[in-house]
């Protein structure tokens, strides 16, 4: 049996035939996996980004259309995470920060984002001021994520920028007026 298993292994050591076509399968199949892998990963990032600006553009035109009404923090949250549908554990993952912008005095960018970092406790709400009439408000929602593949391609260079939980930030921005 040893004997007959032993020629049978010879035999396929001195095959040439499809030696060509094996080494180009080793050598690129990793890479086809990788290109893949990433466009994955982009993927659901796009699908993720589009998703938290649908719900966060809807949220700021019910804002803007419901001009009596004073929105909490939690309600706009609760909105924006209602609207947006698709992401995972919205409630706990978005942050939002929202600010008075003088157009006289504006310099220009606004400021660093400022996403929770889930491996330390919660912070409290940061900067969330309800505007006056006729006053521009800028409204900045910050959404964490896990990588699909937190190892391979994007997801890497996601992982890398994440914060101590292996979460990644994504950003949405959106201004309104505050009409009387």
């Amino acid at each position: 049996m040893k004997r007959l298993f032993a020629n049978r292994l010879r035999q396929i050591k001195e095959e040439e035939s499809g030696s060509l076509v094996l080494i180009e399968f080793v050598i690129l199949f990793p890479i086809m996996l990788l290109v893949f892998m990433t466009c994955f990963e982009f993927g659901f990032y796009q699908f993720r980004q589009v998703f938290l600006e649908r719900g966060l553009d809807l949220a700021v035109r019910d804002v803007r259309l419901n001009t009596s009404t004073k929105f909490t923090h939690s309600q706009l949250k609760l909105s924006i995470c209602n609207y947006a549908g698709f992401l995972e554990d919205c409630d706990d993952e978005l942050k939002l920060q929202m600010s008075p912008i003088d157009v006289r005095t504006f310099p220009g960018g606004i400021g660093e984002t400022d996403c929770s970092d889930t491996s330390q406790p919660v912070q409290p709400v940061r900067q969330f001021k309800n505007g006056v009439q006729h006053q521009l408000m800028v409204l900045r929602a910050c959404y964490k994520f896990q990588p699909v593949f937190p190892q391979v391609g994007l997801g890497a260079a996601f992982y890398r920028n994440a914060d101590g939980g292996g979460r990644s930030a994504m950003v949405a921005i959106s201004a309104f007026v505050q009409e009387p």
